[in-house]
């Protein structure tokens, strides 16, 4: 269980996030669609997966925006904005936005995402949603990197979740 904190009060997280050298766990998450993606989805790719508690809050809006403008440059590389919110609100975000370069995923379902992967935040105002977390992929699926945001309010190290690629 990881310890973090929103408005620096703290809130506590299901577990830890992968350990860097292991295997990510396949998922089931929802896209824009409708359609189920997993991690088959993009194998063969490295992913850079943005996780956030809802893409209508101002950090998590400007992470997808960020990483939307370094996704273009980055070579068989794709970003994955993941959160519980509906793929509706998701789509409707990037839309208005103009936002090309990110796959948004839903865990809405079942949170099982969220779960299997020690990020489910389980008290505080925002129990049930996903922390602020970062994990990098290779093109294997093997753990390159992770960040579990200690402040839920605070961006993530952008620099170095690139750098892990």
């Amino acid at each position: 269980m990881a310890s973090i904190t929103l408005g620096g009060n703290p809130v506590h997280t299901s577990g830890e996030l992968p350990a860097v050298g292991s295997q990510l766990a396949d998922f089931q998450l929802v896209q824009n669609d409708l359609s189920v993606a997993s991690l088959s989805t993009f194998a063969g790719k490295k992913l850079v997966l943005n996780i956030f508690p809802s893409v209508d809050t101002g950090t998590c809006a400007t992470s997808v925006r960020t990483f939307n403008a370094s996704a273009s440059g980055l070579e068989n590389t794709t970003v994955l904005c993941i959160s519980r919110d509906l793929p509706f609100a998701q789509k409707r975000f990037c839309g208005a936005e103009g936002l090309e370069n990110v796959v948004n995923l839903s865990d809405f379902q079942t949170g099982a995402f969220g779960k299997a992967n020690g990020l489910e935040i389980v008290d505080g105002p925002l129990a049930g949603l996903h922390s602020r977390a970062i994990i990098v992929v290779d093109a294997d699926g093997k753990v390159l990197h992770t960040e579990q945001v200690a402040e839920i309010a605070n961006e993530p190290n952008y620099e170095a979740a690139l750098a892990a690629l």
